[in-house]
């Protein structure tokens, strides 16, 4: 078979001369829409904006429609000679007749008169608009009925609204054609019901159209209403019409009002239908609305039920008025929220602010009875919905929104899962709303690679590992740290008739602040001075104390960050932002001149942080916490000493809102009557005053020179890459130059320098000078009771170490370890005081995580539970300072939140029992769980505390368990603790920054640390907190922020 083509045929293989000549082909795309029918689909159904319209004008003609027959209703008002058009109306006498008698008689014989039925009067320009719309409706019924054919037109013309379109519209066609019928009676009221299916298609295409999802809630609402004035319209429509051919005629006002009053069942009989018609009309429609009614109320309390699931809306119009802020998690936990929203709005900044919650679990019965309470259920909202939807941030009006909180869902087994959640929720809002700032809390300190981009990041392994290494350094910094991240007012406690439970609910109240110095009436005066002198005057003249200073001037090659307790050689200038701490902001404080007392008071008129007290400790000694400058332990002990010490105690007495002048307390320790008789006796050592700028000869720091090794051994000049001012200014820990006898682990000290560590576990590790080994040990030899080719001890005991161990038990090796050993391996620290670190794991760390500790010293791990005894004692347990007891994660209890610390709680008290006087430090996921540590069955005090914690629930305190003995004396810790840290920086961003210098997760040039330091018998001479305040500013420039205090509840001095 032969065909012809109608274009030639060239190869384009054979030369590139050919490529011209090849024949160019038009293309055209979508030709099957070039039909009438498609594009008609195109132009009613299928385009948006078009089909919306033409929804919206055939709306308006029913409703018109259904005006006009109101309007013929009104002109219409004799029934009795009703007949066809340009007919002669008949004999009417009988139907007069009827007009004259009761409504009794005319039941007896009620006579219809069907022509008032059939007939109406309707005037001829009503006529032709009638006609006109009827023409106009029909061809539109006609032409969406042949596009919507798909090859059943029974399904088409069977229809309830086609049909009903028909009924209407035909009858005036036929007038048309036949001018006798153009009075005819036809239905026109029904177009309400054709009006309204209008509105639910226009709805819809108002969805498509407008890009918006409107309420489901407020459309079956509107449906639901449409629906009743359908019925009520079409009912009083009918009575009226029917009535007319009865003998009492109803107006539209009375049918209205009988129609009103009989579908309320209420019934008053003043207005009854009198005729068969009637009453079977009004009987039809009461069966109408049996049907259709509970169809419209199921829907709608469907669609309620589903909307109290997916929660509420925030409008867009309240987003431009008002301020809000996004909560984004998996679960929603009543705890969580509540910590959330009580330090939220404990800020007066804060209280026109509304929360949005955005989760996609529905709410548990709590969170809904939090959500009821008044005082959230006016600024606070739940929607249900992912942040992965644009749907869902659209209603939670994300764009507009001031910040957004993403936190972490710590009911996950899966850490990471739940990390990898979180880093695809920050990433989504990222994408939607790229302005929008971002809090994110993570777990896992590998995972803040992927949230680099906000703002703020919480790593909670991080910060909990270093918190729980300085609190085996810093005794109650869980404590101390805690309580600063938390506001309160320091109410706390006040009603308690023990001096320590309200000296303490009181400095409970201190926070960190910030103020630039020249704004500052607190600290404006010293500008020039040094920052020890504007320090200590500040605390001793107004009671707060400066910890610390963001400089606006620093050299090129320093980052602007914060300096805490950069020492005396830094000048504070006009520009220079101040940190504080005190019970609130200098904004919200009055100042008022205090009666000078002489010079007998040089202590501070506010202490500064918590004061604990430890009823299970029999120790007299006192700790306090305190950035430092430089100087090392060693210096600040021996400037402490003096020849001619006092007695007299710490106490501070509290008198109303202002903590009054230091006084002696009568149930102190140290107040024997031989004491008082001495220090009575006994002329008050001086104390040096606090220079304003420092010179040669201004600093009265010892500058031993015992033990020159270490200090060439540590070759800090040369090898170091920068030291801070202050580091310079103070003296190594040194050791009794006329010891000449070494422990034999002495010698490793010599392989021990100070560097930035070569390995790091997971990206995004700040870099810390710390203590290294100048070679990196075996792997072998890292495995404490592992025998190898270098190293054949067996246990912790054959290392014979100098100083105690720290234990670390956790069920694995978490890269947030490599935090807990930073703080402990940190340059300001000595060689000789270091303590080694044995790492109790329940699971065999990976070799990663062995190459990054590898490089410091006196770090080991082994295999073990805290839950056998044997581990326990071959881990050193018996030498131990420390046992830090990280959290399971793998709880044995999935059933109930609160059991999950119950396999860590068991174990801590097993070994509390064996062990009692070993330190322990133990983390739990539940705050509430802490009373259970140290548990004693018959303990009358711990009972006596549990009582003051619920009075204080009573009172609306969030910080209740703050009273318990364990979390007072800093031996139990609770991570979710940590998350307030996250809520504060939206207020006070600098807090994060501020918390990882005090931690030593990160360091700064110039910035001081957080060490302690015992205070014993032979300094009470120093007498107040005020004067400790003054000799370490005098000598050491040294800053306390803190007392650590334990009470000796021993009978006789003999058993310490």
């Amino acid at each position: 078979m032969a065909s012809t083509s109608r274009y030639s045929s060239y190869n384009c293989l054979t030369s590139w001369d050919s490529y011209d000549k090849i024949p160019r082909v038009r293309v055209e795309y979508y030709v099957n829409e070039n039909t009438f029918k498609e594009r008609l689909q195109l132009y009613f159904i299928k385009n948006q904006r078009s089909s919306l319209r033409i929804r919206i004008a055939n709306l308006f003609l029913k409703l018109l429609s259904c005006l006009l027959y109101i309007i013929r209703v009104i002109i219409d008002q004799n029934p009795t000679y009703a007949t066809c058009y340009g007919c002669t109306p008949g004999n009417k006498t009988e139907y007069l007749k009827l007009e004259n008698l009761t409504e009794e008689q005319f039941q007896e014989n009620p006579i219809i008169n069907w022509d008032a039925i059939w007939w109406v009067n309707r005037p001829l320009v009503l006529w032709s608009v009638q006609v006109i719309l009827a023409v106009i409706s029909l061809t539109e019924a006609l032409l969406l009925a042949y596009l919507g054919y798909k090859g059943n037109i029974w399904q088409q013309l069977l229809s309830f609204h086609f049909i009903l379109e028909l009924v209407d519209t035909i009858p005036f066609t036929l007038t048309i054609l036949y001018p006798p019928l153009r009075n005819l009676f036809i239905p026109v009221f029904l177009n309400c019901w054709l009006a309204k299916h209008s509105l639910q298609n226009m709805f819809n295409d108002l969805h498509r159209a407008m890009q918006k999802s409107q309420s489901a809630l407020s459309q079956q609402l509107t449906i639901l209403s449409a629906t009743l004035l359908c019925l009520v319209f079409t009912s009083v429509c009918g009575i009226q019409h029917f009535q007319r051919a009865g003998h009492r005629r109803l107006n539209l006002f009375q049918a209205t009002y009988y129609v009103v009053v009989t579908f309320s069942t209420v019934g008053y009989g003043d207005f009854v239908p009198d005729i068969w018609p009637s009453q079977l009309f009004m009987v039809i429609m009461i069966c109408v609305a049996l049907i259709v009614l509970p169809t419209q109320f199921e829907q709608l309390a469907f669609t309620w039920m589903e909307r109290q699931k997916l929660g509420g809306s925030y409008s867009s119009h309240r987003a431009h008025s008002e301020k809000h802020v996004v909560v984004c998690s998996t679960t929603l936990h009543a705890d969580t929220i509540m910590d959330f929203l009580n330090e939220f709005y404990a800020h007066p900044l804060l209280q026109d602010y509304y929360v949005v919650l955005l989760s996609p679990m529905e709410l548990d019965t709590t969170m809904r009875m939090i959500l009821q309470v008044p005082i959230w259920a006016q600024r606070v909202i739940y929607i249900q919905g992912s942040c992965l939807k644009d749907g869902d941030l659209a209603r939670a009006r994300m764009n507009e929104a001031e910040a957004c909180f993403v936190l972490a869902a710590r009911n996950y087994a899966d850490k990471t899962a739940a990390d990898e959640h979180t880093i695809l929720r920050s990433w989504a809002v990222k994408d939607f709303a790229p302005n929008v700032a971002q809090y994110v809390q993570i777990f896992r300190p590998e995972n803040k690679l992927h949230v680099k981009f906000a703002e703020y990041v919480v790593c909670e392994d991080e910060f909990k590992y270093a918190l729980l290494a300085n609190n085996c350094t810093c005794p109650g910094a869980s404590t101390l740290v805690t309580l600063l991240l938390h506001t309160s007012r320091g109410q706390e406690g006040q009603q308690s008739q023990e001096e320590w439970h309200r000296l303490y609910g009181r400095c409970s109240g201190n926070e960190i602040y910030h103020i630039v110095l020249g704004d500052s009436r607190f600290f404006g005066e010293y500008e020039g001075k040094s920052f020890t002198y504007a320090s200590f005057h500040s605390h001793r003249k107004y009671g707060v104390a400066l910890v610390g200073v963001r400089p606006a001037e620093l050299p090129e090659f320093y980052e602007d960050t914060i300096l805490l307790n950069p020492g005396p050689r830094h000048i504070m200038k006009k520009s220079d932002t101040c940190y504080y701490m005190s019970i609130t902001k200098e904004e919200n404080s009055s100042f008022t001149v205090a009666n000078q007392q002489g010079t007998t008071t040089n202590a501070s008129s506010e202490p500064v942080i918590v004061t604990a007290e430890d009823k299970s400790n029999a120790s007299a000694n006192k700790d306090a916490t305190f950035p430092d400058s430089g100087a090392t332990t060693t210096d600040s002990r021996q400037c402490l000493k003096d020849s001619s010490p006092g007695s007299v105690t710490l106490d501070l007495a509290v008198t109303g809102n202002h903590l009054d002048v230091p006084k002696a307390a009568e149930n102190s320790n140290f107040l024997s009557p031989e004491i008082i008789n001495q220090r009575r006796s006994s002329r008050r050592p001086s104390i040096l005053p606090v220079p304003d700028m420092i010179t040669g000869s201004s600093l009265n720091i010892s500058q031993d020179t015992a033990d020159e090794g270490d200090e060439s051994e540590d070759e800090l000049e040369d090898d170091v890459p920068w030291r801070s001012p202050s580091e310079k200014i103070a003296s190594s820990f040194t050791d009794d130059s006329g010891d000449s006898t070494r422990p034999a682990w002495h010698g490793d000290c010599t392989r021990i320098v100070k560097g930035f560590p070569p390995v790091s576990p997971y990206i995004g590790v700040s870099p810390t000078l710390c203590y290294l080994l100048k070679e990196k040990k075996p792997l072998c030899c890292l495995q404490l009771a592992q025998v190898c080719e270098h190293c054949s001890y067996r246990n912790a005991r054959d290392y014979q170490w100098q100083n105690k161990t720290i234990i670390l038990a956790a069920d694995y090796a978490s890269n947030g370890i490599y935090n807990f050993i930073i703080p402990l391996r940190a340059h300001f620290r000595s060689k000789t005081s270091l303590h080694p670190i044995i790492l109790l794991l329940e699971r065999r760390p990976d070799i990663a995580f062995l190459d990054a500790i590898s490089y410091f010293p006196l770090v080991y791990w082994m295999l073990g539970s805290i839950d056998c005894l044997d581990d326990l004692l071959r881990a050193g347990i018996t030498l131990a300072e420390n046992v830090v007891v990280v959290n399971k994660e793998l709880s044995n209890s999935a059933e109930e939140d609160t059991l999950a610390d119950c396999n860590t709680i068991v174990a801590v008290q097993t070994m509390f029992k064996f062990f009692p006087s070993i330190k322990s430090i133990t983390e739990l996921s539940q705050s509430s769980n802490m009373r259970f540590m140290q548990f004693r069955a018959h303990d009358k005090y711990a009972l006596h505390l549990s009582k003051m914690e619920k009075r204080e629930k009573e009172r609306g305190s969030h910080l209740s368990y703050m009273f318990r003995l364990p979390f007072a004396a800093g031996s139990v810790f609770s991570a979710s603790m940590l998350d307030t840290l996250l809520y504060q920086a939206f207020v006070k961003d600098y807090v994060i920054t501020f918390v990882r210098l005090l931690l030593g997760v990160d360091q700064a040039p110039g910035s001081g640390f957080l060490t302690s330091m015992k205070i014993t018998k032979d300094d009470m001479w120093i007498r107040t907190y005020g004067r400790l305040y003054q000799k370490l500013c005098s000598t050491t420039c040294e800053i306390p922020i803190g007392i650590y205090r334990t009470q000796d509840t021993s009978v006789s001095e003999s058993s310490h």
